[in-house]
């Protein structure tokens, strides 16, 4: 049976039940009511966001495969979730494994973590049909994750650039930024790219050469630019700030809350605001003024406002 719904979408009634979609936009749940008005003014935010600076958002362009990604499909519960790197993605993917494998999984946390990056175990939306991605991107609930964009890019650098085992990035990322913006820099340090100062990571993210040279690494990159939220409707933004609440949401709204909830652990090493305020205090005003034109999208499109520690020029 096809229903139309209110919101103009055709969503099928599968095995009986409703759609995330359907329980998103008409709860049955009072529980679930609160939490709908909560996302309908995130979900405002970005529209307006994107109405307020059509120019540099919306430029007329037609998605392509590639844009599509960090978009994982899960067909079994008509979801499709946008990975955002450094936003629990690892956690969210092996969610989406356990959700996808049909019972092959049924803990999250069993799944390693490199597991839950092979791109093979869960499959994305670029590997449609143009018919089948468009009936997919209507009838399906859509949702993302997203974090203080500064708190993000300073858990990406000590990620990537301060642990030793991470040689391939300062192979590829470190020696290029070693190269450019080191004076003096030593013949090892050239060679190796592992001591790449914050200063540094800043000082190459916002070099006109580095966005000409090619897209950003996902693990910086905007999630204006990896999930494009003024292109894509998002049903659904779930924060970093509130990541247990909104990602038992998703589940619930998916009808397998009761068996399935999101992994938590605390986890020490964990990059927090207050860390985020020390790495920023070596930044010069002008390239604090400068970082933040680059992610200002972000931060305006999920309700971030601009940190106190920044001195913008």
């Amino acid at each position: 049976v096809m229903r139309r719904n209110p919101f103009g979408m055709d969503i099928c009634c599968r095995k009986g039940s409703r759609s995330p979609l359907q329980e998103l936009y008409n709860p049955t749940q009072v529980s679930l009511s609160n939490t709908a008005i909560l996302h309908q003014i995130r979900r405002d935010q970005v529209t307006d966001t994107c109405r307020a600076n059509s120019v540099s958002s919306r430029k007329r362009r037609v998605l392509t495969p590639n844009d599509l990604k960090h978009l994982v499909v899960d067909e079994d519960h008509e979801m499709i979730y946008c990975y955002v790197p450094k936003v629990a993605c690892t956690n969210w993917k092996r969610v989406m494994m356990v959700l996808t494998g049909r019972g092959k999984y049924s803990d999250p946390m069993e799944i390693p973590a490199n597991e839950a990056h092979v791109s093979s175990n869960l499959k994305t939306l670029n590997q449609y049909s143009i018919p089948e991605i468009n009936h997919r991107l209507k009838n399906y609930m859509k949702f993302l994750f997203v974090r203080e964009p500064f708190e993000r890019l300073v858990s990406a650098y000590r990620n990537k650039f301060t642990q030793k085992y991470n040689t391939s990035f300062h192979k590829r990322y470190g020696t290029k930024i070693v190269r450019r913006q080191r004076k003096n820099a030593t013949q090892e340090a050239l060679r190796k790219g592992d001591d790449v100062k914050f200063e540094e990571f800043v000082a190459y993210l916002i070099d006109p050469h580095t966005q000409r040279e090619e897209p950003f690494n996902e693990h910086w990159q905007t999630v204006y630019s990896l999930c494009h939220p003024c292109h894509i409707h998002y049903d659904l933004i779930g924060k970093y700030e509130t990541l247990e609440e909104d990602s038992n949401y998703v589940l619930q709204l998916a009808g397998v809350g009761s068996y399935l909830k999101f992994p938590t652990y605390a986890k020490s090493t964990r990059t927090t605001d207050e860390m985020t305020t020390e790495f920023f205090q070596n930044i010069s005003s002008l390239h604090q003024t400068q970082l933040y034109e680059v992610y200002k999208l972000d931060f305006l499109m999920f309700n971030y406002s601009v940190p106190s520690y920044l001195k913008l020029e």
